[in-house]
């Protein structure tokens, strides 16, 4: 029989970060929460870090999750956004691995293939099935905490 896992899915940024946890064994989930981490556009980058990994840490602590997963980088055309998102990313490692010792991350399409069998799903798609596979009454809003539960079932799906 195959360990229960607490997963924390994540889908980074710095003014909106998405947030998942699910319980899994193996590829059954069960929603457990949900929600947005949000950054005011008026603050600084290096406070927004702060509000994210406060705002992290109090998830965590929460739920004392197994397993974090996160959605990997895709180069956003943006170059400011790109390296704004990045230094999300790092806060996210760091409580990651303070937390678990490890950080488990996933290709977009490997989100959309474990979510809805393709691997270039449309954000519709993924956000329907995730509702299915979570067994909700509707999808999650917002959009972000949609991506990061995907990201959580992903794991659960691909996770060691």
């Amino acid at each position: 029989m195959k360990p229960i896992k607490v997963i924390l899915g994540l889908d980074p940024g710095y003014a909106r970060l998405g947030w998942g946890v699910v319980v899994a064994r193996g590829s059954e989930c069960r929603m457990v929460e949900y929600g947005c981490i949000e950054t005011h556009k008026g603050e600084e980058l290096p406070q927004r870090l702060a509000i994210i990994n406060e705002e992290l840490e109090k998830i965590i602590t929460k739920h004392n999750p197994t397993d974090i997963a996160i959605e990997e980088l895709f180069f956003s055309k943006n170059v400011k956004t790109g390296l704004q998102v990045a230094h999300a990313r790092g806060v996210i490692f760091l409580r990651a691995v303070h937390h678990c010792g490890q950080i488990f991350q996933y290709k977009p399409n490997q989100v959309k293939q474990a979510t809805t069998g393709v691997g270039n799903a449309d954000k519709k798609q993924i956000q329907e099935m995730v509702k299915r596979i979570l067994n909700l009454d509707k999808i999650p809003k917002p959009d972000d905490a949609a991506d990061a539960l995907a990201v959580a079932i992903t794991h659960s799906a691909y996770g060691r």
